[in-house]
């Protein structure tokens, strides 16, 4: 069954957070990463992964990422913290093989 996501990334400086959904948060990530589509995150160098959570439907994430789009900065903070302290980027080591 096919799982869909809803994330937060950041630029190397952890400074500006973007929060976004997806059916194919590997292959998203990829997009971050090369910069593959102009807006917000690529503007930003948005490309590290801080925190994800894991959805049965489209539905279900897209309600949850316009509940976190909501969130004032530091409860998006708190909520990254929780699960990844060190603000690491979860998508490192993912096989990028997309091109």
């Amino acid at each position: 069954m096919q799982k869909d996501y809803v994330y937060i990334i950041t630029n190397k400086n952890d400074t500006v957070l973007y929060t976004g959904v997806t059916s194919n948060l590997i292959k998203r990530m990829y997009e971050h990463k090369s910069k593959k589509f102009k807006g917000f995150a690529s503007r930003y160098n948005c490309d590290k992964l801080v925190y994800f959570e894991e959805f049965d439907s489209i539905d279900e994430a897209i309600v949850r990422e316009k509940q976190i789009k909501k969130y004032k900065r530091y409860k998006k903070i708190d909520l990254i913290e929780l699960n990844n302290s060190l603000w690491e980027d979860l998508s490192d080591g993912w096989l990028f093989y997309f091109d």
